[in-house]
């Protein structure tokens, strides 16, 4: 710091700033509330003597800043809503005008543009404070809350950040001498005599690791290993940030291709088109991030790391996330999984295309609300046979390089500092070999929330030895203080840092472009036809067909008036679901509707009624808006409702101000009340109705299920999603889609929302009768089922049997079935599920076409877990297949015998 004062006393005009002497990413632990992460190219500054603090009010504030090219500082895990962001700004440097300028930004709102300190506070030393408030929709739509100063003439800078919600309560904030400072020797560069190899493309990849990391100094060490990692310069590392999302497309980066949510894929049931999926958005994700290091660009939401796929078990349908998994079965939930990572990660066997990151590992499936303190506590059996397969096979199996921590403790223990799930298990038993990322905050609330240790500096020392690598967050800034206490040694940071920094490695960052294929991608592969074609292909897959009395399809022939109600039929928002990209060209319902009939059929749309009501809220406010909506029924041919509910009603951690709603999960399954109304009325009319259900999850509609005479799940479908419900409504496709959960009668069949036992949960274990069963769907043809045939009756416990089945489509019109196998143990000395989906093969067959289904079915699919020797055993004993068309639908059985 010496250097700094005695260039700032010298200094009578423009003096040039040295920024590049301490590259930092830094964090405090916040003098209020949650930590804030300053990331950046910047140095610390202590504000000269010749300044009096004792005449500025709070001269804390005032009393040193950093300053660089451009500084972020965000807060994550803030609930949606408004925040006001204040600064604390001092020229404590500059003595005359238009030496420094600076822009302040928060998201796509300036704060400050063009500000020069030294003008605007009136001289050197003078106190100055900008401000600004920003409508926060949460970290899953924009981000977290962050400010950003760049600096124009000279560097930018601050003193203090101040973070206020709506009641002006401060949620974060951070003084500038509060961030931790390094000292001498851990700022210092080794000195390495042997030539460097980590730039030689042709050395294998532990061996250029090796070189790297030997030549950082610990400060540099701890600054790459955190998700926004900070370049080093004189070692040619550039600044990389490892937080990018592709659930459903390449998210919160601008214009990219929108599938359907994760649970409508899900729906498709169908494994190679998800691995197309897979291939084309990493297609996306490389060309966004290639034209975005060709512009010197290395933000959030441009890197090659993903953080995707959700391989959660959505085993209650009040979790809001419910809808970014593959739904409540850990089986289907598996083979879509592993497709789509495959599909992510690419084949060329010396370079990966993007990295795929199977999270939240593990047992982590709401409540929302709590889901930063909760302790889940699942029986040994319901952790090995329902929360830990998906997870297994991503490992073994796709070789996912990524694997995210969970922000719950599993029996105690806080997922990202459990060395049981992180060494153990991941990779002692699996294999993995890739890197740990933790959720974004989950490290900090290892002593904040969960308090299993008193400070900062003994979370990131557990979290880093039970093999958490990379956290997304700020306690890793406290590995310093760690080393300091013998919390940790360098030499487990090492190997931490190792397996971050093997992914830009094995992602080509390191090595020149041309020798990477997938660096070839040009940026016109964003959002391509033939990637808008395939969205749309996916949206008609995922479309289930609840129920259908002969309405549908719809004869455009016969119709000349149609009414569109529901406040989803023209809405966008509802088409994108959460973790999301912008679609060019998104269509909804309603737009659909209207390019299907053309301009011969007339096409009158009303919202009718709010999807939902908030507390102070009732029906008969809106009495206008549904007596217009029953208008146009009356007028009509045929209803259209579009309703259900929508992602800003269910969602990550997000506030909800209605009535069955809380936190971003659902206190009630069922339909809200005011559709159900608005519903009856439109039913009273005699006019044919159909429902387009628009949700993340399974909806409780006992009244619907019985009066409504057409009902259509067309999740949150992508940017195609109106055309695709068109499609099906109108007959130019035929559905085929079928539920990835269960749909239960009420809210009241479920157990509490907080027990992980599986006990009476989802298909394999729930003793009542659903509404629509798990594996439901209805097509505009239909299938026989012939004989199936195995081929042996009777196999070894570590044999394997192949089953085939010959399905025919008996109907008039061509379309796909999804045939699908489930076991059951008759006579199991232990309670096993009711039954386990154990395969399934979409097909599409022409009228009168047959074709054979084949499926392999090792004994070992037939395991359970036995707790007494604590590993899967295959019992002996007889065992029927079933073959159906949904886990109730079932066609054929036969016996299999294990000896």
């Amino acid at each position: 710091m010496k250097i700094f004062k005695m260039m700032a006393v010298l200094a009578t005009i423009c003096a040039p700033i040295l920024s590049s002497l301490l590259p930092a990413q830094e964090a405090g632990p916040s003098c209020c509330g949650r930590p804030v992460l300053v990331t950046g190219e910047f140095t610390h500054f202590v504000t000269p003597k010749d300044i009096n603090l004792k005449g500025v009010d709070k001269p804390e504030r005032f009393k040193e800043e950093v300053f660089g090219q451009q500084i972020t500082a965000a807060v994550t895990g803030l609930e949606p809503g408004k925040y006001t962001i204040e600064v604390d700004l001092m020229e404590a440097y500059e003595k005359a005008a238009g030496c420094r300028v600076m822009t302040i930004t928060a998201g796509d709102k300036t704060l400050a543009q063009n500000l020069d300190i030294f003008v605007a506070a009136g001289g050197y030393g003078k106190p100055y404070m900008v401000s600004g408030t920003v409508d926060h929709q949460g970290d899953a739509l924009n981000g977290p809350v962050s400010v950003t100063f760049k600096g124009i003439e000279s560097e930018a800078k601050f003193n203090t950040i101040r973070f206020k919600d709506a009641k002006g309560e401060r949620v974060a904030c951070i003084k500038a001498f509060e961030l931790s400072a390094w000292d001498s020797e851990a700022l210092k560069p080794p000195v390495v005599q042997e030539p460097i190899i980590y730039t030689n493309p042709d050395q294998p990849i532990d061996k250029r690791l090796d070189d790297l990391v030997r030549r950082m100094s610990l400060s540099e060490k701890v600054g790459q290993m955190q998700s926004n990692a900070s370049p080093i310069t004189r070692l040619g590392v550039p600044a990389y940030n490892y937080w990018n999302e592709c659930l459903h497309g390449v998210a919160r980066a601008g214009i990219a291709t929108v599938f359907p949510q994760a649970i409508g894929m899900a729906a498709t049931w169908d494994i190679p088109l998800i691995y197309e999926v897979g291939d084309t958005i990493s297609t996306e994700g490389r060309a966004k991030h290639h034209e975005a290091v060709r512009k010197n660009s290395r933000n959030i939401y441009e890197g090659l790391t993903f953080w995707t796929p959700n391989i959660n078990i959505f085993r209650d349908p009040r979790w809001g996330r419910g809808q970014e998994t593959y739904g409540e079965d850990p089986f289907l939930t598996e083979r879509l999984g592993v497709a789509l990572i495959k599909g992510l990660q690419g084949n060329d066997p010396t370079y990966v295309k993007v990295m795929a990151c199977a999270k939240h590992f593990a047992v982590h499936s709401g409540p929302e609300s709590s889901r930063h303190m909760f302790d889940a506590k699942p029986s040994e059996r319901d952790l090995y046979e329902t929360y830990l397969p998906q997870f297994e096979a991503a490992v073994r199996e796709a070789k996912v390089w990524n694997v995210m921590g969970a922000y719950n403790r599993l029996d105690g223990e806080p997922a990202c500092s459990d060395r049981f799930l992180l060494q153990d298990l991941l990779r002692d038993k699996w294999g993995f070999k890739g890197h740990v990322v933790s959720d974004c905050g989950a490290i900090g609330d290892i002593y904040h929330s969960h308090k299993v240790v008193p400070t900062p500096e003994e979370a990131a020392a557990r979290a880093v030895r039970a093999g958490c690598d990379l956290e997304c967050g700020t306690v890793y800034n406290n590995l310093g203080k760690a080393l300091k206490r013998g919390l940790i040694t360098e030499a487990e940071l090492d190997v931490a840092l190792k397996r971050i920094l093997d992914a830009r490695f094995r992602l080509g960052m390191f090595d020149p472009p041309k020798r990477v294929k997938y660096a070839q991608i040009p940026y016109s592969e964003n959002d391509s036809p033939a990637h808008q074609v395939l969205a749309t292909k996916v949206a008609r897959e995922s479309m289930v067909l609840l129920k259908n009395n002969g309405v549908l399809p719809l004869n455009k022939a016969k119709i000349k008036n149609i009414a569109v109600i529901g406040a989803n039929a023209a809405s966008t928002t509802t088409l994108v679901g959460n973790y999301n990209g912008t679609p060019s060209n998104p269509i909804h319902v309603l737009q659909g509707i209207q390019d299907a009939v053309g301009k011969d059929v007339t096409v009158e749309f009303e919202d009718g009624s709010p999807l939902a009501l908030k507390p102070d809220q009732r029906s008969d406010q809106f009495s206008t808006m549904t007596q217009r909506a029953v208008e146009l029924a009356q007028n009509a041919d045929v209803v259209i409702y579009v309703g259900g509910i929508s992602p800003q009603l269910e969602g990550e951690e997000m506030r909800v101000p209605f009535e069955g709603f809380q936190g971003g999960d659902r206190t009630r399954i069922e339909l809200p009340l005011v559709q159900t109304n608005l519903l009856r009325e439109l039913k009273a009319t005699g006019k044919p109705v159909v429902f387009v259900n628009c949700s993340g999850c399974a909806i409780a509609m006992p009244w619907e299920a019985e009066n409504i005479p057409a009902i259509l799940q067309a999740w949150y479908p992508g940017q195609s999603g109106g055309t695709a419900v068109a499609d099906v409504l109108f007959g130019t496709y035929n559905p085929a889609g079928r539920l990835p959960v269960t749909f239960y009668k009420y809210t009241e069949d479920l157990p509490e929302f907080d027990d992980y036992s599986m006990t009476n949960r989802t298909y394999r274990y729930f003793t009542g009768k659903p509404l629509f069963a798990f594996g439901h769907g209805l097509s505009y043809t239909q299938f026989n089922y012939g004989s199936p045939s195995l081929s042996a009756k009777k196999i070894a416990a570590d044999g394997s049997i192949t089953l085939e089945v010959p399905i025919k489509n008996v109907g008039k019109v061509e379309g796909d079935e999804i045939v699908q196998l489930y076991v059951r143990h008759k006579k199991s000395s232990v309670t096993q599920p009711l039954k386990n989906l154990r395969g399934f093969e979409r097909i599409h067959l022409k009228p009168g076409e047959k074709k054979t289904v084949t499926f392999a079915l090792p004994a070992t699919k037939l395991s359970y877990w036995d707790d007494v020797k604590h590993a899967y055993v295959v019992e002996p004993g007889p065992y029927e297949i079933q073959v159906g068309a949904s886990s109730v639908d079932i066609r054929k059985t036969v016996q299999v015998i294990i000896k």
